[in-house]
């Protein structure tokens, strides 16, 4: 996707986050992170951004810690999550393109991670804001979706982090079933190995229209359809987590 287009639906997503979490309230509890509630989503999704910025903004080309969470609650916490996600979309839609800084995913430009990286991030928090309201969440495009996917299973789950482990070699295959889009996933003592298309037989597939996949995958809904062997994609839910350390 453009690097625009991923800065404009990192805008439209970090204002829909703001907005259900002021309706939910701080204290409101968040069903698709057990343990949380809206402020420690603010809390987390705030630093992040922020995180992310500093990266842009100050150039620094190799790893830089985060600021830490703040104390912040309320009207005074919901401000500070606005301005710091202000402030992330105004430096990348004005950073050059070809600004140098760190990145820790494969890339055309370390501008065009930190807008996929941020764009995606702020998604599925906005997911996890609009649980604590309840009913359904806003609609993913299958453009987007199908790119977040792309990004999880052959960015995030080839690195050696992945716990996304099997004794025995298996195969597990993504399937987008509102496009054309399949990933092909081969699981084995070592960190995936991830694929686009359906380079051979598959052990397990996990199917569905690609938004509903995307927040499968990243463990904010169940699975839509499941064929074959049921237990990798229990292993997925179990194993594929991604947490900030």
């Amino acid at each position: 996707m453009e690097i625009a287009e991923l800065v404009r639906t990192l805008d439209r997503e970090g204002r829909l986050l703001a907005g259900a979490a002021a309706e939910a309230g701080v204290d409101a509890k968040v069903p698709t992170c057990p343990g949380w509630q809206v402020r420690d989503l603010l809390r987390h999704t705030g630093m992040v951004h922020r995180w992310a910025t500093a990266f842009v903004a100050e150039g620094h080309t190799s790893y830089h810690p985060d600021g830490g969470l703040p104390e912040l609650d309320g009207a005074e916490l919901l401000a500070w999550f606005r301005e710091g996600h202000r402030r992330l979309v105004d430096t990348l839609a004005s950073a050059p393109p070809d600004v140098r800084c760190w990145a820790f995913l494969p890339a055309p430009s370390p501008l065009a991670f930190w807008a996929r990286r941020q764009a995606h991030e702020t998604t599925v928090h906005r997911i996890d804001a609009e649980s604590a309201l309840g009913g359904a969440p806003s609609e993913i495009s299958v453009d987007f979706a199908v790119d977040g996917i792309d990004e999880l299973l052959r960015g995030f789950h080839v690195r050696r982090k992945s716990r996304v482990r099997t004794d025995e070699p298996r195969v597990l295959r993504v399937r987008a079933s509102d496009t054309d889009a399949v990933w092909t996933v081969r699981l084995s003592t070592e960190p995936p190995v991830s694929e686009r298309g359906e380079v051979t037989d598959a052990d397990c597939e996990l199917a569905g229209p690609a938004a509903q996949l995307y927040q499968a995958l990243w463990n904010r809904r169940p699975f839509p359809v499941v064929t074959g062997d049921s237990s990798i994609a229990t292993l997925w839910r179990e194993k594929s987590g991604v947490t900030w350390n």
